[in-house]
C-alpha cells in the first residue's frame, strides 16, 4: 500500500516512464549513426585486428566530388611507400615528358661500306626505352639490311652514354641483384634486362630437371643440378645467378616433383647493355648478316649515321610499370626526367629533382617527404598518406594527362597486381590502385567509386610487420570494399 508521500513521488516517475516509452517507440531515443560514422567504425574495426598491434598504419580517404575528408588516421606519418612511389614517377613523367613522348633505340654505323660490307662497327644506342623486346630486333635487322649492309667487319657496340653509369638505385639491397625486380638500370634495355628460365620435371625419379632459357642466347651459361623426385621435396628448387661473382651463369639446383607444373622465373643479367648487343649480333647472324667480332661497349662517333630505329610510347611504358609494378621501367623514366631537366647523362638525382619540382607545383610540401628513386625499391623513401592523396586529387583535375594516368592503374580482380584481389566484393572491377610491397611494408593507393557514384581517392600505408604480407593486403582489400559500398543514401551494394 502506497503512502500519500510515496504516491506523489511515483506520479512523476510514471509520467517520465510514459514519455520515454513513447520516444522509444518513435525511434527518437536511440539514433543510428550516420553513413560517414559507419564508414569510420568499419575501417576502425579492420585496423583493430591484432596484426596491427606492432604495426604502423597510415591512411587517408577524400571525396573528389565534395573535397570532404571521409577518413584519416596518422596521415602525416612518414612511411616507406614501396611501389606507391611509382605514382609520383608516373605523374611527373606525364607532365614533363608529355603523353606523346617516344622512347627511341637506334642502330648507327661509323664508316662507309664496300659491296655491302661495313668495314667498321654497328652502334646500338639506347635512350631509356623500357619496352624493347627480342621481337623488336627483327624489325631493326630488316632496317639494317635495307640500308645495304650484308656483313660487319667490326662489332655491335653498345652505347649507354645517355645515362650515367650507376646501375642501381640509392638504398637498394645488394643481395636483391639476381632477381628480376632488381634488374640493372641501363639506357639500352631489352627484355627487362632479364632472361626467362623455365624448369620442368624429368620423366622419372632421379632424372635431371629440364631447363630452358628464353631468349636462347650464348650470353648466359646454365648450371643445372636440379633433380626430379616422386614424392617429397627435401631441397626446394632454387633458380638464381652467380651475382657475387659478377657472372651470367644461371644456377638451377634443388628438387622438383615429377607431378609439378613447370616453374618459371625471370633472372637478371650482369651488364645488360652487352646482353642487348649480343642479342642483336645473334639476330643479325640468323638473318645471314655476318658480324666478325664479339660485342663490346663504346660511344657512337659524332659522324655516325642512323641505319635503324625502334620507338615505343610513354603510354606503353606507364602501363607496363603500373600493371606489373616494374621497377626498371620506373628508374628509366626517372633518369629520362633527369635528361629532360639537365641534359645527358641522365641521373636519378636529376630525376628526383624534377619529381619534387612537379610535386611542389601542385602544392605538396616536399620538405616533409623524401624520395630517392623512381620505383620505391629503396628503403630511404619516406612518403605520407596525405601527400599521396593530395597527388591523386591533383591528377584527377588535370584533364590532359589524367586519363592515361588512371588507365595505367591495375583494376581490382581484373588485371595487373590486383587481378587476384577483392574478387566477389563491391571493389571488384571498381578500384583502380597501385600496390606496393617491400620487406615489412605494404601499401595500396588509388581511386574507387562508391555505391552512390561518388569518386574517392585513398591511400593506405602499412609498415613494420613480420607477419605474412598477405594478411595486410587482405585488410586493405576489406577497407577498399567498405569504400566501394559506402552510401550516403542508405543504398546497399551486393555482389
Amino acid at each position: 500500500m502506497l503512502t500519500v508521500r510515496a504516491a506523489k513521488s511515483f506520479v512523476p516517475l510514471l509520467a517520465l516512464s510514459s514519455i520515454l516509452s513513447g520516444c522509444a517507440g518513435l525511434g527518437l531515443l536511440v539514433k543510428s549513426p550516420g553513413p560517414v560514422r559507419k564508414l569510420h567504425d568499419g575501417i576502425d574495426a579492420v585496423l583493430a585486428d591484432s596484426i596491427f598491434v606492432p604495426t604502423q598504419a597510415s591512411m587517408k580517404v577524400v571525396s573528389l566530388d565534395s573535397n570532404e575528408v571521409l577518413y584519416e588516421r596518422d596521415s602525416r606519418l612518414l612511411m616507406r611507400p614501396a611501389s606507391n612511389m611509382k605514382l609520383l614517377t608516373a605523374s611527373a613523367a606525364l607532365r614533363v615528358l608529355g603523353t606523346n613522348h617516344e622512347f627511341e633505340t637506334e642502330v648507327l654505323r661509323d664508316t662507309s661500306m664496300s659491296d655491302g660490307v661495313l668495314q667498321g662497327n654497328l652502334y646500338f644506342k639506347g635512350y631509356g626505352d623500357p619496352i624493347l623486346q627480342t621481337s623488336d630486333l627483327d624489325t631493326l635487322v630488316q632496317q639494317i639490311k635495307a640500308s645495304g649492309i650484308t656483313a660487319v667487319q667490326g662489332s655491335v657496340v653498345a652505347d649507354v652514354s645517355y645515362f650515367d653509369d650507376l646501375p642501381w638505385g640509392s638504398g637498394w639491397m645488394w643481395d636483391d641483384e639476381p632477381y628480376d625486380y632488381d634488374a640493372m638500370i641501363s639506357p639500352l634495355t631489352i627484355n627487362d634486362n632479364c632472361v626467362h628460365v623455365k624448369v620442368a620435371p624429368g620423366l622419372r625419379a632421379g632424372d635431371s630437371a629440364i631447363v630452358s632459357i628464353d631468349p636462347t642466347t650464348t650470353y648466359v651459361l646454365l648450371l643445372n643440378t636440379a633433380k626430379t623426385v616422386m614424392d617429397t621435396v627435401v631441397q626446394p628448387l632454387e633458380v638464381s645467378r652467380l651475382f657475387k661473382e659478377r657472372s651470367n651463369t644461371i644456377v638451377v639446383k634443388g628438387e622438383i616433383l615429377a607431378t609439378s607444373a613447370p616453374v618459371e622465373v625471370d633472372v637478371s643479367v650482369w651488364r645488360p647493355e652487352l646482353y642487348a648487343a649480343q642479342l642483336l649480333t645473334e639476330a643479325l647472324k640468323r638473318d645471314s648478316v655476318e658480324v666478325e667480332n664479339q660485342p663490346t661497349a663504346g660511344v657512337v662517333p659524332s659522324f655516325g649515321d642512323v641505319v635503324a630505329r625502334c620507338e615505343h610510347g610513354l603510354d606503353s611504358a606507364l602501363v607496363h610499370m603500373d600493371q606489373v609494378s616494374d621497377n626498371l621501367t620506373a628508374e628509366l623514366l626517372l633518369k629520362s626526367l633527369g635528361v629532360a631537366k639537365s641534359g645527358t647523362p641522365g641521373t636519378s638525382q636529376g630525376g628526383t629533382y624534377v619529381v619534387r619540382d612537379f610535386l611542389s607545383s601542385i602544392g605538396i610540401d616536399t620538405t616533409r617527404i623524401l624520395s630517392v628513386d623512381g620505383s620505391g625499391l629503396s628503403f630511404y623513401n619516406l612518403l605520407t598518406a596525405e601527400a599521396i592523396t593530395q597527388l591523386l586529387e591533383s591528377m584527377s583535375r588535370q584533364e590532359d594527362i589524367f586519363p592515361l594516368f588512371y588507365a595505367s592503374l591495375p583494376i581490382a580482380g581484373i588485371d595487373g597486381t590486383l587481378r587476384n584481389r577483392m574478387k566477389g566484393t563491391p571493389a571488384e572491377g571498381n578500384v583502380r590502385a597501385k600496390t606496393g610491397t617491400i620487406s615489412g611494408a605494404s601499401s595500396l593507393s588509388g581511386y574507387v567509386t562508391t555505391a552512390d557514384g561518388e569518386r574517392l581517392a585513398f591511400s593506405m600505408l602499412m609498415q613494420n610487420f613480420n607477419y605474412p604480407t598477405r594478411l595486410y593486403q587482405r585488410a586493405q582489400d576489406r577497407i577498399a570494399a567498405l569504400l566501394a559500398s559506402f552510401s550516403r543514401n542508405g543504398r546497399v551494394t551486393q555482389r
